[in-house]
């Protein structure tokens, strides 16, 4: 792990400017910068950039957050890609944390796989380019298929020369590891001797999410009938080929645009549609979908459509993902490629233009798709129909959602018409699959007594979106939040500082019932816990967090609208205080919102007991104490309002 000092480094040298700027052209406009907003297509710039506060925000999509969001959301980061990717970009050296040395081993290994994959491009590309050999059996095949250089070039296509250890005597001299060239599976062992393993092939580089190269397919050029047509990398702690999803990095902005991923079977399928302008398009490369890869896409968009050949076998190949995907909450279309054709064929026998209108026009719902082949394949077999009755009742189930009703009501309605059954019947069916699922879930979990650990609360966050539908109490736990935040570390007198004040008027203990919104409280307790540790915290410290709810929530929170209308500083002359100079009275406004929902809970408590009273002694104490906590609350009242959040 990167340890905390690291992290801090980063903070305190990143310039979101300089990130965003990478992607995104920026021009000032006052204290902020404006540019087109890179998650969605739009025309007129909504896309605001605040170097003051280190955030961007989308007025447009609604996207926001800071550099290390902005890299997670764009390039499909993880928390710590991000965070090297930075560090790498400001020279920042990244410090790890204590690791087991098997750990510790794990990762040194990985690291060199990857810098002999990198050699091994280089040495593949210049072979196809710079050598006779190269240009005249490789790039001749190559430009016989279509492929144009610049696309070679971006898919860093290379060839292995047919000589027996070409590439290893190369590797060899470069001093790379013998141990660790076999492991990447570029080279093989046999009767003690190293030599090339994909001798006389062209090489595709399998780039991961992230652009290193996991491992490599390659492509018998000769005919061969006891050679295989395709050798790709064995799997090793790189290259999981269940995890891996061919020009899923180029493709990653491509597929957010679109709000839509292509999927295909091939190599050369997905570098063909690249080069017909066609980018948001992966390959499963040739075997069935699995959970890992429809993760993958699912970071990227919602929309999956795969595009298999017509012919049965590609027809097989297709279905097999559909459960997965469903699962995976993804909607799923299906294309199949007419006339023997596969997606490389196709687009250069009909061009870009036609092929892009034929998927629009010929996508097909995938569980309507396998309902229609599976009754075809049934014909009139009772007992065939009886068995898709159930296997698509099972299908709809797994489309379990609450949000998704909607969704599975429609899909019964044309199951229904489409097998010419009852609907009720079907509703049954489907709702006996849900119960039976929910009950097993809920067997496991009395079996499994849930998990203390503090690191899942992620899960359980609410949904910091919903800014739009704030009550009263949630805006004003915001403004109590962003007062710590920004005021927390001023001075309130001679021997507290704000934060210490707010703690101290405050019970800690009691917030668990006050507070509506738990992420919120966890913001709290985190800011007090490092304040204790010695840290002084604001708003970066949560901002720069693995837990994207909550520096996202973080991030909205500070981004409230709070400033001085311009106008009303036109209208009136003289000097209007700041928030900066007003802190004081906003931490004691938010304050007493607290201390107020405390004593209306105190009043219905003791309203309700009031009812229990058996004596009139018992009564008056409770007239009394309810009297008092009236007083309180009138007193309260008086004082709460001048929180400035809207």
């Amino acid at each position: 792990m990167i340890s905390q000092e690291t992290i801090q480094k980063i903070q305190t040298q990143v310039d979101i400017l300089d990130v965003v700027g990478t992607y995104v052209k920026l021009k000032k406009r006052g204290a902020n910068y404006l540019g087109l907003c890179p998650f969605h297509n739009e025309k007129t710039p909504s896309f605001t950039v605040s170097p003051t506060k280190e955030i961007y925000k989308c007025f447009g999509c609604g996207k926001s957050g800071n550099s290390i969001s902005f890299l997670m959301d764009l390039e499909k980061y993880s928390y710590v890609e991000a965070l090297r990717w930075l560090a790498n970009k400001y020279n920042i050296e990244i410090e790890e944390t204590a690791m087991s040395p098997e750990v510790k081993l794990q990762q040194q290994t990985s690291e060199s796989l990857y810098i002999i994959n990198n050699f091994a491009q280089q040495f593949f590309t210049n072979a196809l380019f710079n050598t006779e050999e190269g240009q005249d059996v490789a790039m001749s095949y190559l430009k016989e298929r279509g492929f144009r250089e610049d696309i070679i070039r971006k898919f860093q296509l290379g060839y292995n020369p047919a000589a027996r250890d070409a590439f290893t005597n190369a590797a060899i001299d470069a001093r790379y590891n013998a141990e660790l060239l076999v492991r990447t599976g570029l080279v093989n062992n046999r009767d003690e001797k190293l030599q090339d393993n994909y001798r006389e092939r062209i090489i595709f580089p399998i780039h991961n999410p992230t652009g290193k190269i996991a491992g490599f397919g390659a492509r018998l050029i000769r005919k061969n009938d006891r050679a295989p047509k395709y050798i790709n990398t064995p799997e090793n702690e790189v290259y999981v080929k269940s995890r891996l999803l061919y020009g899923s990095y180029f493709a990653r902005m491509a597929i957010d645009k679109a709000d839509e991923c292509l999927l295909v079977e091939g190599y050369t399928d997905v570098v063909s549609l690249h080069q017909a302008g066609i980018e948001n398009v992966v390959a499963s490369g040739g075997t069935a979908l699995t959970t890992d890869q429809l993760r993958l896409v699912k970071k990227y968009c919602n929309n999956l459509t795969i595009i298999y050949d017509g012919d049965s076998a590609g027809i097989k190949a297709a279905l097999r993902g559909l459960d997965l995907a469903l699962d995976e909450r993804l909607n799923v279309k299906l294309v199949l490629i007419p006339d023997n054709e596969d997606p490389d064929s196709y687009v250069n026998k009909i061009g870009a233009a036609a092929f892009k209108n034929f998927i629009n026009e010929n996508k097909k719902d995938f569980i309507i798709f396998q309902l229609e082949a599976s009754l075809a394949d049934a014909g009139n077999d009772s007992a065939k129909k009886s068995l898709l009755v159930n296997q698509v009742a099972e299908t709809i189930g797994r489309i379990n959602r609450a949000e998704d009703f909607t969704k599975r009501q429609d899909y019964i309605r044309q199951v229904c018409e489409i097998l010419k059954i009852d609907e009720g019947g079907l509703h049954n069916l489907v709702n006996k699959i849900l119960r039976d699922k929910i009950n097993k879930e809920e067997s496991k979990a009395v079996a499994q007594p849930a998990s203390t650990d503090t690191q899942n609360t992620e899960a359980e966050l609410p949904d910091a979106d919903a800014d739009l539908f704030q009550n009263k109490d949630e805006q004003n736990e915001r403004a109590m939040i962003r007062s710590l935040l920004e005021f927390g570390l001023k001075e309130w007198s001679e021997s507290q500082s704000a934060a210490e004040y707010m703690f101290q008027e405050i019970e800690l203990n009691d917030l668990d019932q006050l507070m509506q919104n738990p992420a919120l409280l966890e913001i709290l307790q985190l800011y007090r816990t490092w304040y204790m540790q010695g840290i002084s915290p604001t708003d970066k410290n949560f901002m720069y967090l693995e837990n994207r709810d909550i520096a996202e929530l973080v991030s909205k929170v500070m981004q409230s609208d709070t400033d001085i209308s311009p106008n009303w500083k036109n209208k009136y002359e003289g000097h209007i205080a700041t928030r900066e100079e007003l802190f004081k009275d906003e931490i004691i406004s938010s304050l007493n919102y607290l201390k107020l929902r405390k004593i209306r809970r105190l009043i219905l408590d003791n309203q309700q007991e009031m009812q229990h009273a058996t004596t009139r002694e018992e009564q008056t104490i409770f007239l009394q104490t309810h009297q008092h906590l009236k007083q309180m609350e009138i007193a309260l009242t008086s004082g709460v309002g001048t929180v400035i959040m809207k």
